[in-house]
């Protein structure tokens, strides 16, 4: 729960720093970004010291293996989220990108995704952790939106290539948030029934495909 509190903060404050060049919230998210480490460390010695211990079955097991995977998952968030802040200082000497506003619809989208699943894996809410898992399609259309409008854009001013190639790194990096945020609801989903969802995961990400028209260049 301590892990999933900070990973917010680290994706509200990492989106505040590439909107508003906001610097001293940047270098802020890279500092918090040992604290993650350090909990991580601290769940899986915890984690281990049962296993050794406790040798638990059934229920117990899957929260002890759960609370391993969820606590791995959220330091990759975290990862993410000083990956964003990194990107917006190197911005800070580069022209603004108008597109800059439209990273933060999606980083919004993932914090909140993953406030739910913290109050899910609190509540063992399996329906709460199946719409979080629903809602990883919405970020991925998001995504792919702002990644053809990004591509047109540099094709348009060739000379925000640079600062627009580093939106879109962040982009991706606030994509893969919200697919670790979707990890984090499956593994509770595995943790309250014993199995993963049998339907696979609607995905949107279409980033892969996109082809803008030669007539545009």
């Amino acid at each position: 729960m301590q892990m999933g509190t900070l990973a917010v903060q680290q994706i509200d404050d990492s989106i505040q720093a590439m909107v508003r060049r906001d610097v001293e919230a940047a270098e802020a998210v890279m500092q918090r970004d040992a604290e993650l480490d350090a909990l991580e460390r601290k769940v899986e010695n915890q984690t281990i010291r049962l296993l050794a211990l406790r040798q638990p079955m059934a229920r117990d097991l899957r929260d002890i293996v759960g609370a391993l995977r969820i606590a791995s998952n959220l330091e990759r968030i975290g990862d993410f989220a000083a990956n964003v802040a990194k990107r917006s200082l190197a911005l800070q000497s580069l022209p603004t990108v108008e597109l800059t506003g439209s990273l933060a619809p999606i980083g919004r989208t993932v914090a909140d995704m993953l406030k739910s699943v913290i109050q899910v894996y609190e509540s063992d809410d399996l329906a709460g952790a199946l719409a979080v898992r629903d809602r990883d399609e919405e970020v991925d259309r998001a995504y792919t939106a702002l990644f053809r409008e990004l591509l047109t854009y540099m094709m348009e001013s060739p000379q925000r290539i640079t600062a627009c190639t580093h939106l879109l790194f962040a982009a991706k990096n606030l994509e893969r948030i919200g697919d670790h945020a979707t990890n984090i609801a499956e593994t509770i989903v595995f943790r309250i029934q014993g199995r993963l969802p049998e339907e696979e995961r609607h995905k949107g990400d279409d980033s892969s495909f996109t082809v803008l028209g030669t007539d545009r260049v």
